[in-house]
Formats: structure tokens, sequence, C-alpha cells
């Protein structure tokens, strides 16, 4: 895992410039940092390396291609790289100079092209590419951009990094705040791609080929793989129920064995919940070895999974090391945050995402986790909600509906809460006020488009948070409304996948765990795995009030039922305390 950096100037600028812009990001790799400099076109790219394949040097970068046109800065992983060595060694007038996925990618870009070798690729990756036969900057992004890019024009400079900071740094950053960003931040907790909080910086598109000009001017921009039109057009599997759980099983085991490639030692988050309990249970199963885990915990028991992955650690038999964090442990994070994300970022299990990464990067320098299975295997109780309660409430006349709405809106949150305490056998249920809140809002919507938003946002209209604020529909989402192939719980899935997934679950473990230079790794996020769970029946993700059907089935083969089975919780913190 790496970090990127690198300006097209139009002016004269001092050469060093770059180095100063590396070590803002040297988080994201303390072993090494090197820059390369074009100097007839002010063109500068730097890079630093945290080695996790090929440890020589022989992996260094800024790389050239053998050829030399092109020059590469790359960050993330090819997990299938030796796989496409073997076809490109057929085709190749040269020798290997290391065993690096960077050499793969610039072999493959000289003999395949840079659409189709990343369209063979499997892996998470965010590049910078320079092409010094068509003079042009390439920038490209993974699938489901599980590696940052920013990029932009401020002050006549073109600038692209890994990360805002690093972007920051430059003489020439203009600092303007976007209004429609930060109104989107209010209402999401997140700033949502393509937007940043810089006016003139964007995030580059997941599954996206950019390609710039000289002076970094947009001349085209490319999607290599659409999960919109994969969605769309997956044919129903037919299969028995065992077969799809056995191809299923076959597809997470290849992707997890792909991911165990490493020169470094190699770990796992551990929750206690369906997905990472997936992804432990079959990475222990392939191991020869007790794989590390980690997990935290807090000490307030409503909070607390830490015993949960606990006993799931000692049935697989892994090495698990576990933190419970105080309150006052939680509090000392929050003065880094900004340092860590860069702009506003309200996710509040990044403090705990943090905290795990820390300590598991005692130990390791790779962990894999169980992110994605919530939007990828209908995980979310807002899909429960579509699918069963909103082709009732549709039904219901919208001003009743609205009636009920400000009936339960009037009465005081703390209310509710009380009344948890006193149905909930007297025990508070987490968010429990929010959430009937978050219902309430609900009842209002006139269509699943409107209905998804509000379940997901904080405040409804955009105009009561930040004034000229104009930005009338959520960047990202599909335009799937009336799209009759796709259930309503199917397009809250398509819609998660294109936003909530990219802009607050990876981000949370990307900058959380490369600020303690600990890579991150993501199994369930195999495109293959997603392309097969678009084909899977609805009836095999949701069944009986419940998500991941078919994900809980495979997991029942490594691991008791009863271990596994308990109430959805997710990744929250006391915030209250």
């Amino acid at each position: 895992m790496c970090g990127l950096v690198g300006f097209i100037s139009q002016d004269p600028v001092d050469a060093t410039l770059i180095d100063s812009l590396v070590k803002t990001i040297i988080h994201r790799g303390p072993n090494s940092n090197d820059s390369y400099c074009i100097e007839s076109r002010n063109i500068f790219i730097g890079h630093t390396r945290l080695s996790i394949q090929d440890l020589s040097d022989a992996g260094h970068q800024p790389m050239s291609s053998f050829s030399k046109r092109y020059v590469m800065v790359f960050n993330g992983e090819i997990y299938n790289h030796v796989s496409l060595r073997k076809k490109l060694s057929k085709k190749m007038t040269s020798e290997w100079r290391g065993h690096s996925d960077t050499e793969t990618l610039l072999m493959g870009f000289e003999i395949w092209g840079i659409r189709k070798t990343l369209e063979r690729c499997v892996g998470m990756f965010a590049l910078a590419v320079w092409d010094s036969s068509k003079e042009q900057l390439i920038l490209a992004r993974d699938r489901f951009g599980e590696k940052p890019l920013y990029y932009g024009m401020q002050n006549r400079t073109f600038m692209f990094a890994s990360e805002l900071k690093a972007l920051k740094t430059h003489p020439h950053f203009e600092n303007k705040i976007n209004r429609n960003a930060l109104g989107y931040f209010f209402q999401l907790n997140y700033i949502p791609t393509p937007l940043t909080i810089y006016e003139g910086i964007c995030k580059l598109q997941p599954a996206t080929i950019s390609t710039f000009s000289h002076t970094g001017k947009l001349l085209k921009s490319e999607k290599y793989w659409d999960l919109e039109a994969i969605t769309i057009a997956a044919k129903c599997n037919k299969k028995n129920e065992e077969a799809l759980i056995t191809k299923l099983e076959s597809l997470v085991k290849s992707s997890i064995k792909n991911q165990m490639i490493s020169d470094v030692p190699l770990g796992a988050f551990l929750s206690g919940g369906i997905d990472s309990s997936t992804v432990v249970a079959i990475l222990q199963s392939i191991s020869n070895q007790p794989v590390k885990t980690f997990t935290i915990g807090f000490k307030d028991k409503n909070f607390n999974e830490a015993s949960d992955a606990k006993d799931i650690a000692k049935f697989l038999g892994t090495d698990h090391e576990e933190m419970i964090i105080s309150v006052d442990e939680a509090l000392s994070i929050i003065n880094k945050l900004p340092t860590i994300y860069d702009e506003p970022f309200a996710d509040s299990s990044q403090i705990a995402t943090y905290l795990v990464s820390q300590l598991a990067k005692k130990d390791v320098t790779v962990v894999l986790t169980g992110d994605g299975g919530d939007e990828i295997f209908c995980g979310y109780n807002r899909y429960l909600y579509a699918q069963k309660v909103w082709s009732k409430i549709e039904k219901l006349p919208l001003l009743f509906r609205k009636t009920i709405s400000k009936c339960i809106l009037i009465i005081p949150t703390h209310f509710w809460d009380t009344m948890s305490k006193i149905f909930f056998l007297n025990t508070k249920f987490p968010g429990f006020s929010n959430k009937l809140q978050k219902s309430a809002l609900a009842l209002e919507a006139k269509s699943i488009y409107e209905l998804y938003l509000r379940l997901t946002s904080n405040w409804q209209s955009d105009e009561l948070i930040v004034k000229e604020m104009r930005a009338p529909k959520r960047p990202n989402l599909a335009d799937i409304e009336r799209i009759d192939s796709l259930s309503d719980a199917e397009k809250m899935m398509l819609w998660d996948k294109q936003s909530y997934l990219i802009d607050d679950v990876l981000v949370k473990v990307d900058r959380a765990t490369m600020a303690c230079s600990l890579e991150s790794r993501v199994p369930l996020l195999d495109h293959r795995i997603v392309e097969f769970a678009a084909t899977l029946p609805l009836d095999l993700k949701l069944r009986d009030g419940r998500g991941k059907w078919v994900l809980r089935q495979l997991l029942y083969k490594y691991i008791p039922k009863d271990l596994v089975e308990r109430p959805k919780q997710g990744f929250s913190l006391p915030i209250s305390e």
C-alpha cells in the first residue's frame, strides 16, 4: 500500500516542492519514497511506499515501463497479478526485473493497453500514469473506489493525490469551500463522490479512467466496469439453493486466497458479525497457522461485541487479541480525526476503526475486513423496510401518513428513549429514538427514491442547512426508480453501493488503517462476487425478515449457528457518553 501525489504547473516551480508534498502522506508508505520530474512540461510525480509485495528495490516507484513510454505511481494491490504475468510472459520480448504487481501493470499497459489491462485486474488501486508518447496523464481507480484519488485545477496548476492534505500543502491551493458539498455532509455524514469540501477538487469516480493533456485539461473519461448496467442486466440464477451456496463459497474462498498474497504479516478484523466472521472462518480454514484476529469493544455492554468475537475466535482457533475501550480513550482520538480524514466526515465508528487499526499494526501490516457484505447481500434494515413495509404504506393517503409522522416527531426524543428502556427489559435499545424519527419521516415519502433519501439523510431539505446550496439530486445515484426488473430493496442496495459504501464505509476504513500504516483488504468486494450476487434471487438474500440469508448459510458450514445468530447491532459507539 502506498500514497501518490503529483502536479502539472503552467508556471516555473521549485522541483523540491514535490518532495514536501510526498512527506504529508508518508504514513501511507513509510518504507521508501521518491519522485519523478519531466522538466520540459513542469510535470512532477511523487510516491511513498508501504512494502507489501516484492520488498526489494525492484518494486520501487515511480516506475518506468520496459520501453520507457509509461511512468507510473500506483497505490493498491493486484491480487491476480501472478496469473496476469503468465499470460504476459508469452508475449514479452524482455525479462521481468522483479515480482511486483506494479511491474505487471506496466507490462500490461505496454502489451494490452491501459483499459484492457484494468479490465483483467482483480484488485484495489488508484494510479497515475504519464504517457510520454501521447504526452498525456492518465488517472484510474478501482471498481469500488477502495483506494482514494483526488484531483483538480487550482491557480493554473493541475494536481492529484491520494489524500487532500497533500494538495492543501501546494502553494497554489485555493482553499475555497464547496457549499453544495457542505450541505451534503450535513445530510449524509459524508461528502459524496465526485464532490469534495473544496471547490475545484474532485474525487475520481470508481471504475473510471480519466485522461488529461500535458496542461491538465480533461480530454476524456470512461468507465471500464459499470455496476449499474451489470445489476440491471443480471439474469436470475435458477440453480438450486445448495448449488448457489457452494458457488458463493468457491468465489469467497478464491477471493480470500488471492488476498492472502503478502510478503509481510497478515491478519483480520473480527467484530463477531456475519461478514467478518465469514471472512475469518474461511481465512482460517485456508491458513496453515492460527490467523491473527483483532477486535475492540466498549465498557458499556450495550455497545460491546468483543465477547461475541472472542467466542468465534476461540471456536476457530485464531490468535485473537481484543481491546476494551474506555470513554477517555475514545475521546482522545477526536483531535486526530481532522488530520486523518482531511474533510468533514461524521461516521462515529471512525474512532473505533482507528483504534482497532492501531491494535493490529503492532503485529501485522495487512488486515482483511468484512466490509461490503451488507450492501451486496441485503444486510441493512432499510432493505427489509422497502420490501415488506413500503408496498403497504404507499397505498395509504399521503395526508394520513403525514399526520402520523408529525405526531411522532412532535414528541421529544428523550420520551422515546425512556419508553425503549421500559419495553426493552429496562435496557436502552441503541439509537431507538433516532430510528423512530427516521421511520416517521419515511412515512411522508412519495416514491421509493424519496424513501431512500429520507432513510439515509439527517435533513430532508437542503436549504435548511446551507444557504445558497444548489444540488437538486444526490450525485452518483443511478436513475433506476422506474426499472421494473429490480425490486425496491434491490434499488436501495444499488444506491448504497454507489454512494454509502464508496464514500462512507471504504473511506472510513482506508483512512483509519493508512493513518496507522496498515493495509486493509476487502475480500467480499471482489467484483466476481458482486456480479454473482446480482444474479441471486432476492429471496436468497432477504428471507424470514432477515438479510444476508445466503451468506449466513455459507457461514454455518464453518461456525455453529448459535454463535453468530444475534440481533444486528452495527459498529456503533456510545456517543452520548
